[in-house]
């Protein structure tokens, strides 16, 4: 930090710098930004932070991000009960929602099996989607985790773990490129991936 600046603007610099992709220089302008904005414009920025920690939770039931015990996808009467689309991260929700293609629930993981990483089964939900299905009301579980190993590896486990209900279970077609994620796909390719599932056999 620069013993040119004063404490609290060093302070601010440090905290952006530790946003990810956010540089020295990047950080010490987005601190000298805030300083020269008005004070109104400033504290909307800081009221939304404190919003996002504050008033964010996970839904009871798929666990995506919500505001409400549950999300608008979930408390949505329209979609079809009988199906649940497994997703990695919150962010693949918004993805595969943006073809229009979607009329199911969901199940947010909250990331994949990777044990190198310190990941384990027991890290996610999946015995909270273990609990959806043997509710009875599920009849397809459809794997859009993503298309790499670590994706694929996690994939394979929840199949394992749902095979004894009888619940039929499909992933996204491979119009998804190997190794890529969910959350960057183009809207075309994630629609045919949708449209063109397959089995897990």
């Amino acid at each position: 930090m620069s013993s040119a600046y004063t404490a609290t603007l060093n302070q601010l610099i440090e905290e952006f710098g530790k946003l990810p992709g956010i540089g020295p220089k990047t950080a010490e302008r987005l601190a000298f930004h805030i300083l020269k904005s008005d004070a109104p414009t400033a504290m909307a920025l800081a009221d939304a932070i404190r919003d996002v920690k504050t008033k964010i939770k996970r839904c009871q039931v798929c666990c995506n991000l919500s505001e409400a015990d549950l999300c608008q996808v979930c408390s949505d009467p329209r979609r079809e009960r009988s199906l649940i689309c497994v997703v990695e991260q919150p962010k693949d929700v918004v993805s595969l929602e943006k073809t229009g293609a979607c009329k199911w629930l969901y199940h947010v993981l909250g990331g994949h099996i990777a044990p190198l990483e310190g990941v384990h089964a027991g890290d996610l939900t999946i015995d909270k989607l273990v609990e959806r299905v043997r509710g009875g009301q599920v009849k397809e579980i459809v794997m859009a985790t993503n298309p790499n190993i670590e994706g694929d590896g996690t994939s394979l486990y929840i199949s394992s773990v749902l095979r004894p209900f009888g619940v039929k279970i499909t992933r996204l077609a491979r119009g998804l490129p190997t190794g890529s994620t969910i959350e960057y796909a183009s809207g075309r390719i994630l629609t045919d991936a949708i449209l063109g599932r397959q089995a897990i056999e």
